[in-house]
């Protein structure tokens, strides 16, 4: 019996344009693409650097663009968060059917985007409807990483065959489900998360 739900953010709530940083770039005439190293972007994910250094390693790729430009390109991926999705989390929520997690791989630049497209309030009325609210570059960790899910499921004291992980990216997915959890690997523009009760898990 599922009791515990963990979700990812970005393409489960939020929709996201993954290839338009690079559609920006090449909009703003930069010969190079915005796609720093992957220990970088990790190093900016796990809190280990801040936006500024973030940024400053960004500047010999996109010599022509000034902070502000890169970290509008860099936020090129963040889009809007449709209100059914809202309602369907608070109404769950309300329900207190469930115990329910957010747990995102993130950035202080993309966060501050979500908050700047949602709306502080409606970002709060979100944030509030978790018990825990979990971003990668606050808690040091990251999907898929062994680590984080030890984390979530050791700070709560969930029990890993009670627990669904739902994550649009399979790494994750496969990660959890190493680690015991029950998974579903949403497909965006296939899958809702709305349409989540719809599992088979929830059948049993």
């Amino acid at each position: 019996m599922i009791k515990n739900i963990v979700f990812d953010f970005g393409d489960i709530f939020i929709n996201l344009d993954k290839e338009a940083t690079e559609r920006e770039a090449l909009a703003a005439k930069i010969n190079n693409s915005l796609r720093p190293e992957l220990q970088i972007y990790h190093d900016y994910e796990t809190g280990d650097i801040s936006t500024k250094e973030f940024l400053n390693q960004q500047k010999p790729m996109l010599p022509n663009c000034n902070e502000k430009e890169l970290g509008q390109i860099w936020n090129a991926i963040v889009k809007d968060f449709p209100l059914h999705r809202l309602k369907f989390i608070e109404d769950l929520a309300a329900a207190k059917t469930h115990r329910l997690f957010l747990l995102s791989n993130t950035n202080s630049l993309h966060i501050e985007k979500v908050i700047e497209n949602m709306g502080d309030a409606n970002y709060n009325r979100f944030q509030n409807c978790f018990e825990k609210f979990y971003l990668s570059h606050e808690i040091g960790f990251r999907k898929p990483n062994h680590s984080i899910y030890h984390f979530v499921t050791k700070e709560n004291q969930l029990q890993a065959n009670e627990t669904l992980f739902i994550d649009d990216t399979k790494i994750n997915t496969d990660a959890a489900a190493a680690y015991g959890w029950h998974v579903w690997n949403l497909q965006p523009g296939k899958d809702d998360i709305v349409n989540l009760f719809d599992l088979d898990i929830f059948k049993i």
